[in-house]
């Protein structure tokens, strides 16, 4: 079993393009039952990198999930919105898609800001989340306008949009999706 997991590492190793994986670790816990594609026969290997976040979320009712950030113990609920059968009490799960690609597209110019030496302080982003009229229901536009308190003529504008635009978040969306920003430099 552990060779198996050796030949595994470099290709997760190699997957990894933002730092090399330092060490992979695995939990065997028993698996009932056989299958002819799973070469172990009773169990099941769980490998975790050290960087992997787990969220656990469970169903509450009522159409409402909660959900706690592994790490941080922080706790957020969901609510499906009123045009699916909901309450809209809360964010919806769609909103929080929306959310992330706000909230990263910041974070990730925030970064790019601090090793430059540039304080985005204030830097707002408003995002307009559109779903599809056909089925299956899904996201077809998060379009965002970020305001940015620095002048237009800034040195680094080009960088920082650059790296705005360069999200995680956004970088994992379907590529139909309309992610486009506007920036405004409000300086």
């Amino acid at each position: 079993m552990n060779k198996a997991l050796e030949r595994l590492a470099p290709a997760v190793k190699r997957a990894r393009f933002f730092a090399p994986v330092p060490k992979l670790f695995t939990m065997t816990v028993p698996f009932q039952g056989t299958d002819p594609f799973f070469p172990f026969d009773r169990f099941l290997v769980f490998m975790f990198c050290p960087c992997m976040v787990t969220i656990n979320t469970t169903y509450d009712g009522g159409l409402r999930c909660s959900a706690t950030h592994g790490p941080s113990g922080k706790s957020l609920i969901t609510d499906a919105p009123v045009d699916n059968h909901g309450k809209g009490e809360s964010f919806s799960p769609t909103d929080l898609v929306a959310t992330a690609v706000a909230t990263c597209m910041m974070t990730v110019m925030g970064i790019t800001a601090e090793r430059h030496g540039i304080d985005l302080k204030g830097t707002t982003a408003a995002i307009g989340k559109e779903m599809s009229s056909d089925t299956p229901r899904r996201i077809v536009a998060l379009r965002s306008v970020m305001t940015i308190p620095l002048a237009a003529d800034h040195p680094q504008r080009p960088l920082l949009e650059a790296a705005a635009k360069a999200c995680p978040v956004k970088q994992s969306l379907d590529p139909g999706i309309d992610t486009s920003v506007e920036f405004r430099w409000v300086g």
